[in-house]
């Protein structure tokens, strides 16, 4: 049986904020009252283990789920007599329900929550035995839309390396030490923003950071690059008194916020040459430059503040990615290393290295990189291409050979990232 929703409660037309208006439950109190009870119930029991927004959510899902009842099925009194058409006609038109933000539609994430949430109330009713529920949970997985979750954009080793330039150079002291700070803990705005006077402690000969409760009501410790001890100490002895309850405020004593974090991290940008980064993308960044070096998963979750392997693993795919990536550069080398083969045992593969080609073998601490000529390694300016390496105009010459033995063998990806760091240095000299 099918109704109209009565005039006095609400209507399927956009109401204020965009959104079709839902019954409150008094009005829905005064329609259902047992179906009412037995969800207010269950709003009861979960406010007890889960967060307040939390609890607000399911709120309105199941205010969403009594209106659509009281809509087109008015016959139905309780919990217990709902059934598989009553969900089946809940989906369309939930899906075709005005948004929030004034869209002619509700949003698939907010399709995926509400059908979601409501699968959970059944379940956990039914896990309950509590005698409303019905005799079969009405809702199914397939019930529930899967959402697209893209990877997060994390920088590129040089463009991490170009934008932790530029901040450095900024005039500002405040813009490169949040920058850098950012890049090299991997901490959320939030939590930056947030961290209090004496968040650096010294155990050992280590010092650490204690990251206050944050986003998943989780504090956690992380050991603190030396270069930020000094950062933050120079800062701090310049502009911060000390009784200040923050870590790091601005200078004028007020507390960092996220707009003004942003505002940071994007003038450092534009003077790199770089568009608009969000802030989360530096803690994607740090997570990428752990994992393509060999990082464990565990330590990177501890050191992020994962409360799931879920969370981390998402890394995992940008790793997988990234060599992806690095294959298919080298992969013409790697044809011709195959194309070659009797001449490749002549130079490279002889008795007691006596055959290594001298142009390309070199010494290493524990052994002899045999490396053959035609392929390009990828490690050979590891350090020149990590985020953390730092030249100066001392350097030009060097670098300058660099490049050009890299340009002379072929090397394209070599010669690119000389070229780059030799670009930063005369940028750096114009100024």
């Amino acid at each position: 049986m099918s109704t109209t929703l009565p005039a006095r409660y609400s209507s399927d037309q956009p109401g204020r904020g965009g959104g079709a208006p839902m019954a409150t439950w008094d009005q829905i109190t005064a329609e259902l009252p047992v179906m009412a009870a037995t969800m207010r119930a269950y709003l009861e029991q979960i406010a007890v283990v889960l967060r307040p927004g939390s609890v607000n959510n399911t709120d309105q899902c199941l205010r969403s789920f009594a209106t659509y009842l009281i809509t087109h099925h008015h016959g139905i009194t309780s919990i217990k007599d709902i059934g598989r058409a009553h969900i089946e006609g809940y989906k369309p038109w939930l899906a075709t329900r005005p948004g929030r933000s004034g869209t002619p539609q509700a949003t698939p994430a907010t399709v995926a929550h509400r059908l979601g949430t409501l699968r959970m109330f059944f379940l956990r009713i039914d896990e309950w035995a509590w005698d409303q529920a019905p005799t079969r949970v009405p809702m199914f997985p397939g019930d529930v839309p899967k959402q697209h979750h893209a990877l997060p954009k994390a920088l590129d080793d040089h463009t991490a390396a170009r934008l932790l330039t530029a901040a450095q150079n900024d005039k500002r002291q405040l813009v490169g030490l949040s920058v850098e700070f950012l890049l090299r803990t991997g901490l959320r705005v939030g939590e930056y923003t947030a961290l209090a006077a004496d968040a650096i402690v010294l155990i050992g000969d280590t010092h650490w950071l204690h990251v206050p409760v944050g986003k998943l009501h989780e504090d956690r410790y992380l050991p603190l690059h030396p270069r930020l001890v000094e950062l933050v100490t120079a800062y701090r002895t310049t502009h911060v008194p000390g009784d200040h309850q923050l870590l790091l405020p601005r200078e004028n004593g007020k507390a960092l916020d996220r707009h003004t974090v942003t505002r940071f991290i994007n003038k450092a940008g534009a003077a790199a040459g770089l568009g608009h980064i969000h802030p989360h993308q530096l803690r994607h960044t740090l997570a990428t430059q752990a994992i393509n070096r060999g990082m464990s998963l565990e330590a990177i979750a501890a050191m992020l503040g994962h409360k799931s392997m879920d969370m981390t693993l998402v890394y995992a795919k940008i790793a997988n990615r990234t060599v992806a990536e690095e294959y298919f550069t080298v992969a013409a080398k790697v044809d011709a290393l195959y194309a070659h083969p009797a001449q490749l045992a002549a130079d490279d593969l002889g008795p007691n290295m006596a055959r290594l080609n001298r142009e390309h073998s070199r010494m290493l601490g524990n052994g002899y990189c045999t490396r053959p000529k035609v392929m390009d390694c990828v490690y050979e300016t590891i350090c020149e291409s990590c985020t953390f390496f730092q030249t100066t105009i001392e350097f030009r010459p060097t670098l300058l050979a660099q490049r050009e033995d890299a340009s002379s063998k072929g090397q394209v990806r070599r010669a690119e990232i000389y070229d780059d760091l030799l670009t930063g240095l005369d940028n750096h000299e114009a100024s």
